[in-house]
């Protein structure tokens, strides 16, 4: 198996377009506990770079002619991103200036969620395991067993 030190070790990694990448980094370490992992740019300005959470990873990148951030109220994807004290994550990124878009709350499949904006419009659910419930209870089924 080849390893390579310039990719994340994550089987699924998100990239998200931003206007101000260096920008994003800060505040996405802030708000919502993500590290930086890798960085990349020319003359003074970034325009990429990968964090991790856990055991996951995402990548921000540069707006371009064919790649641009979501408009303010456009959803165009959301990020789902495991926690553990998802009160206690929601209330740092409150401080940190998020949007929320839905407090904090228990879902009938056994998560207590919340979804936040960052600044330049996307959308986050970071989610806590709180209970172990069969999908059959609350109306799915596993297609996998």
């Amino acid at each position: 198996m080849i390893v390579n030190q310039s990719a994340p070790a994550a089987t699924v990694v998100p990239i998200l377009i931003y206007a101000d990448v260096a920008r994003a980094i800060d505040w996405l370490k802030d708000a919502f506990g993500f590290a930086e992992r890798l960085r990349a740019g020319r003359g003074g300005v970034v325009s990429h770079a990968q964090l991790i959470v856990g055991d996951g990873a995402l990548m921000v990148g540069r707006q371009g002619a064919e790649y641009r951030p979501p408009r303010a109220g456009e959803v165009q994807q959301y990020v789902l991103v495991t926690v553990e004290g998802v009160d206690e994550h929601f209330e740092r990124a409150k401080r940190a200036g998020a949007r929320i878009v839905e407090a904090p709350h228990d879902t009938p499949f056994g998560e207590r969620q919340y979804t936040a904006e960052d600044p330049e419009s996307h959308r986050w659910t970071f989610s806590q395991h709180v209970a172990d419930v069969p999908p059959e209870r609350w109306g799915a089924t596993l297609a996998v067993r």
